[in-house]
């Protein structure tokens, strides 16, 4: 008796019936009335996870009681087909290897048996040491590096939100406290910190939006527009503080010599640019902040004294040293020093009462900034190329890296890490099967070119 079947359109009976006929005969590993090459879908999706490298190695557990263990290359594999499907949430993606037995079989599992239950994919995500998933995020990296794919000269930092599965981010939910009190962090995300986005709905016009969650910050290849390194943080941690870890752990784990660092006006430190052009002999594209520069219109020096806006010459308080960095410091002389007081200033400064006076800081430091030729075109050149970190970001957030559905630092650092392996794993198909000009086609490439 033969049977023509749509396995698509009839999964559920198929396997009902694959079970049933299995138990019935006792040979539920031997017997299979369909070949699983048959299965649709199937081919495409194999030949992309044959690039992925195998899972790390991790010590042997010991045996006892408990559900057999799950393969985890093929859990790493259902999460990737997720992620570049555009399934946001776990029980979609387990609705969807149900349903379709051919994606079943090319994450490696049994396509004539049910999928994993919904509990070991939460598991996997948040029992998962985040430092396996990195191997095979390096793994991937060395093997673009190594093939010319990222050629790792030109790079930029840069971080984009990750806003937690909570009810205090949605403005619709009522909530009995204060939605953003950063002293009391939501319930079901206890590990995500308050932060800011900025939206620019408009040209000349700025919305600052208050979040719960993290903050994935990366490095990325300015050429090829693909990432190196990448590291996921609560709020809290500021860019700051992780550029020069990411500079450092991609230095040395994929050796490499940099030629130019490129950043926007937040990277703007004197460690990071000291470590760049110092540490790394690279050159530092990292525009000036505003915040780190004096305002000193109206300030003369001569000599060794400084005469402020009201042309009187400024007493000298002392030296002072901040981070590092050593001032002489000159203060208003109707507050200090042996002139008699007055009421107000010569030219009514708004600073004379609101803070005793004017105050300047004369760096005798030496700063590293004097070493970045600002208005070279290089620099221009360069600092133009940055926004290709952005459309890095653009392709991370096309395959749902703003949109996690779990909980927990652990959980969201597994969560970007799968979305950068993701976007590695295209990009090395591509390259292996001759599309060099597709390695950025994150959401297109396997249905239109692994066919």
């Amino acid at each position: 008796m033969i049977i023509f079947l749509n396995i698509e359109k009839s999964a559920h009976f198929l396997l009902a019936l694959f079970q049933g006929f299995h138990k019935i005969n006792g040979l539920m590993d031997q017997l299979e009335l369909i070949q699983p090459e048959q299965l649709p879908a199937r081919l495409r999706w194999e030949k992309l996870f044959h690039f992925l490298p195998p899972w790390p190695p991790e010590c042997p557990r010991k045996q006892g009681r408990g559900r057999k263990p799950v393969d985890r290359n093929s859990m790493l594999k259902a999460l990737i087909l997720q992620r570049l499907t555009r399934t946001r949430f776990l029980s979609d993606l387990h609705a969807k290897l149900f349903e379709q037995p051919s994606i079943l079989a090319a994450c490696g599992f049994n396509p004539y048996l049910d999928p994993p239950s919904l509990e070991r994919f939460s598991a996997f995500m948040a029992d998962t040491e985040h430092k396996l998933l990195e191997q095979t995020r390096n793994q991937l990296t060395k093997t673009l590096i190594a093939n010319g794919v990222i050629e790792a000269k030109h790079v930029g930092l840069d971080s984009c939100p990750v806003e937690s599965w909570v009810r205090e981010n949605n403005p619709k939910t009522a909530l009995a406290h204060s939605r953003f009190d950063k002293t009391k962090p939501p319930k079901a995300d206890p590990e995500a910190r308050l932060g800011v986005k900025i939206h620019y709905p408009s040209p000349g016009k700025k919305k600052v939006v208050f979040f719960w969650g993290y903050r994935n910050h990366v490095l990325a290849n300015l050429t090829s527009e693909l990432p190196i390194m990448e590291i996921t943080a609560p709020n809290s941690v500021g860019e700051v503080s992780l550029a020069k870890t990411l500079l450092e752990d991609a230095s040395s784990t994929f050796n490499i010599n940099f030629e130019s660092v490129s950043g926007d006006a937040e990277y703007d430190s004197e460690a990071i640019l000291r470590y760049i052009i110092r540490t790394l002999k690279a050159k530092a594209v990292i525009p000036r902040s505003p915040t780190h520069t004096q305002d000193h219109s109206g300030f003369q020096r001569e000599k060794q004294d400084v005469i402020c806006p009201a042309n009187l010459k400024m007493y000298r308080k002392g030296k002072m040293t901040a981070n590092g960095i050593t001032y002489l410091q000159f203060c208003c002389p109707f507050y200090y020093g042996t002139k008699p007081g007055l009421l107000f200033c010569p030219i009514s400064h708004p600073k004379f009462s609101a803070q005793k006076g004017c105050n300047y800081l004369w760096r005798i430091s030496d700063s590293i900034r004097d070493e970045i030729p600002y208005a070279s075109d290089y620099f221009k050149m360069h600092y133009n190329r940055r926004t290709a970190i952005e459309r890095v970001f653009s392709r991370l957030l096309a395959i749902t890296l703003q949109e996690p559905s779990v909980h927990g630092l652990n959980s969201i650092k597994n969560h970007c890490t799968i979305s950068h392996i993701a976007i590695l794993l295209v990009a090395k198909a591509a390259h292996e099967f001759g599309f060099n000009n597709k390695i950025r086609f994150v959401r297109s490439f396997v249905p239109n070119f692994l066919s």
